[in-house]
């Protein structure tokens, strides 16, 4: 496990802030972080960039953090806390979260609100504190990856934002929309726990939180060695090729919390797994993380990151099955 970084409160706190959501949302976010930080008295420094830039910006925040023994916090959707916590692991510091997603699975987790305001003014009393990080190949991620069916979802409601706007009702409409429509099935050969099985399935989901999993009401028993996911393994979805009629009665059991019990799930909890896409001739597929989208090379290494992410977060909270996972949230 790495050490605990310290946190010098007479250094600036670096936040970086992901522009593309709007001059006047951008201006909102400033004036919020602003305000708190102000009212704290607590010197920060605002970095805003664009998307491509992105990642530049969170390694060079992530380096200067590290030098000057502060932390860097991500603002903006899923997408920004992934980038933001590769730097930051990367570095061996801490990050901040003031979450502006959709659903803000990661901030829920671990009790960080994700109104700007009152996010900063939380993040200023919390300490780095350990908290699981998961990967695929070179990529950690925060709350899922996958393959299949679902990088195809993610792809369809960025189309539909873009048109109709961000937010819950679009994000679902998107997702019924996809898994309604044309469907295809993979062959997955999967190492685990030293076996190998070939499956078919439409989608391999694979998560590392315990709140989006608990809305679908999916489950999956601990892995040889111990842990649940989220606290020491991760787990995985999969889904046989179903018909639509099927796949109706699918959705309605997800939305009733019910998803585990499905005929045409599976689930399980693992540590590390390798997954080769039998049906490429290639060696790149296409691969979903924290809702993005990129092309990676087969095998695909699942497997929990050693080394912990060190999150500022409150100290001595409620389990995070007593959240509201329902709560109203802000559009990404």
């Amino acid at each position: 496990m790495t050490h605990r970084p310290e946190i010098d409160p007479t250094s600036p706190l670096l936040f970086v802030i992901n522009g593309a959501s709007g001059a006047n949302k951008a201006q909102a976010k400033r004036e919020a972080i602003e305000q708190a930080m102000a009212a704290a008295g607590r010197p920060f420094e605002l970095w805003f960039c664009e998307p491509h830039e992105l990642a530049d910006k969170a390694r060079q925040a992530a380096a200067q953090a590290a030098a000057t023994r502060t932390a860097v916090v991500a603002v903006g959707g899923d997408g920004t806390l992934n980038t933001v916590a590769q730097a930051v692991h990367t570095a061996g510091g801490a990050m901040g979260v003031v979450a502006q997603g959709t659903f803000n699975y990661f901030a829920r987790t671990h009790h960080l609100p994700t109104d700007p305001g009152e996010a900063v003014a939380t993040l200023l009393r919390c300490t780095p504190q350990p908290v699981q990080l998961a990967a695929v190949n070179d990529r950690v991620f925060l709350v899922n990856a996958s393959l299949g069916l679902y990088p195809d979802l993610l792809e369809d409601r960025e189309t539909y934002k873009a048109r109709f706007g961000r937010n819950r009702w679009v994000a679902l409409g998107a997702a019924l929309a996809t898994l309604l429509g044309t469907r295809r099935s993979w062959r997955l050969r999967i190492q685990l726990d030293g076996t190998v099985r070939d499956v078919r399935t439409m989608t391999l989901f694979v998560g590392n939180n315990r709140l989006q999993l608990a809305q679908f009401g999916v489950q999956p028993e601990a892995p040889p060695g111990g842990g649940v996911p989220g606290q020491g393994s991760i787990a995985a979805v999969m889904l046989r090729s179903i018909g639509t009629g099927a796949m109706l009665r699918l959705i309605l059991s997800g939305a009733m919390g019910r998803l585990g019990e499905a005929e045409s799930v599976e689930n399980f909890a693992f540590h590390h797994m390798t997954v080769q896409p039998s049906r490429l001739r290639r060696r790149r597929t296409k691969v979903a993380f924290d809702g993005e989208v990129a092309w990676m090379r087969a095998p695909l290494d699942f497997r929990v990151v050693p080394e912990p992410l060190y999150l500022l977060k409150p100290e001595g909270a409620a389990p995070a099955e007593a959240i509201d996972i329902d709560a109203e949230t802000p559009a990404q």
